[in-house]
């Protein structure tokens, strides 16, 4: 039996979406872990008077990818900044098991260091030392078609400096991998190769989750977390 990504609308039930699944991701959703290794219980977040997130819960086990999607405002980003710990929720809860890799949708790099910088800095946090973090760093960087330059990264282009955003958060092997529309600035190429790289992690056993706006890659996730507000009834 083929399996079909699921989306969950806040509020609502799962249902399956309408798209076919080849037997390759479907041998691998099957040796996916059931332990979720991410899992929101009930999350709320308001601004003021916007209630942006409203009692929200989902669950990412190992080996399995989510994409979290819906208009602009909606709160996406939000989530993930709360999954991550850069936020309290109002009410419900985040558990997380295992170490997190988090690639936010803006850069934040040091502008006078060089990549090799970057990756001694961001393996340290996983107890590599920076032989091995360059080197990781390196075939990350080479899967997403970038040759790493020792050049600081004030001089990098957008799309490259974002290639070294992802590579910072895959750095280590992490179990939970958190991307906030991570392709910014990639050429067609580098974008393919992402999604390639997408359900490459998770045959490795890691839980990914993606927000996106490109609805057309939504066949290669497992599973599909809608934030768009609910139509009155």
């Amino acid at each position: 039996m083929e399996e079909r990504p699921r989306v969950t609308r806040t509020g609502r039930h799962v249902r399956p979406r309408n798209h076919a699944i080849d037997s390759f991701r479907a041998e691998r959703g099957r040796k996916a872990q059931v332990e979720p290794v991410l899992k929101a219980d009930g999350v709320c977040k308001r601004y003021g008077r916007h209630q942006v997130l409203d009692s929200v819960s989902f669950s990412v086990s190992a080996g399995r990818s989510l994409a979290i999607v819906g208009a602009n405002g909606c709160g996406k980003s939000t989530l993930l900044k709360i999954c991550v710990g850069m936020l309290s929720p109002d009410a419900g809860s985040i558990t997380v098991r295992g170490h997190l890799g988090y690639c936010p949708q803006s850069a934040d790099l040091g502008s006078f260091l060089t990549p090799d910088n970057h990756f001694t800095w961001f393996g340290s946090g996983h107890g590599l030392g920076r032989a091995r973090s360059n080197q990781e760093g390196a075939n990350i960087a080479s899967s997403l078609n970038w040759q790493v330059v020792d050049k600081q990264v004030r001089y990098l282009s957008g799309g490259t400096a974002q290639k070294l955003n992802v590579t910072c958060a895959i750095l280590g092997r992490p179990d939970v991998i958190l991307l906030d529309e991570p392709y910014q600035g990639f050429d067609e190429g580098s974008y393919l190769d992402f999604w390639d790289l997408v359900e490459s992690w998770c045959d490795k056993g890691a839980g990914v989750v993606i927000v996106t706006h490109m609805l057309r890659e939504l066949h290669r996730v497992h599973d599909v977390l809608d934030l768009s507000p609910r139509a009155a009834a």
